[in-house]
């Protein structure tokens, strides 16, 4: 009898790499604009991805910080930057056999309302038993809340749950609740799929 029935992934750097410079390089020429445009577009981030901040409002404001040759950009950036990160094709193959052994799959991963509204555009989601995103909840990791939100909303035990996560402080907060978990980076993968598959 297998030890985890359900396998909870966070989103950015496990399931797709969030990658900075490629990100917001996509939409600037010169390295003083991807200076400016990441200061600009970062200020408070974290703010963002907690649903503290309407996504509108926070581009907006960051748009206000960058001169105004940079404001097409921006507006850009603001309604497609998702589209460019880079999907992490180890874990979407993981995802597909563990589906195909029955595992139950959920996403849990800060993110803001725009990025929720539009994470159907990465096809690795359709496999996912359920979703949960910080902003639209006014909640975020490694806060305890959203986690128990995912237990309750989808009827979980944590004893049950393997969490995959790239940061340390979120796996931590799993493990207080009563579910194990991994800080994942792709090189745990072989170990991963020893251990689930």
């Amino acid at each position: 009898m297998k030890k985890y029935k359900n396998i909870i992934f966070d989103f950015g750097n496990v399931l797709a790499l969030f990658n900075e410079q490629k990100v917001i390089g996509h939409y600037c020429n010169s390295s003083k604009d991807y200076s400016l445009m990441k200061n600009a577009v970062f200020y408070d981030w974290d703010s963002l991805d907690a649903g503290l901040i309407d996504y509108d409002v926070y581009m907006d404001h960051v748009k206000e910080n960058l001169p105004v040759y940079l404001h097409p950009a921006i507006l850009d950036f603001s309604k497609t930057w998702y589209q460019h990160l880079a999907p992490l094709t180890e874990t979407w193959d993981l995802v597909h056999e563990l589906k195909k052994r029955g595992y139950a799959l959920y996403i849990l991963s800060n993110a803001s309302t725009y990025f929720a509204e539009n994470s159907s555009f990465f096809e690795i989601t359709k496999d996912f038993d359920g979703i949960v995103f910080s902003a639209p909840l006014k909640m975020a990791k490694p806060a305890p809340d959203i986690y128990q939100y995912l237990f309750r909303t989808f009827h979980l035990l944590p004893e049950e749950c393997l969490f995959l996560d790239d940061r340390k402080e979120n796996i931590q907060t799993g493990r207080e609740l009563g579910m194990d978990g991994m800080v994942f980076d792709p090189s745990i993968l072989p170990n991963l799929r020893h251990i689930l598959l």
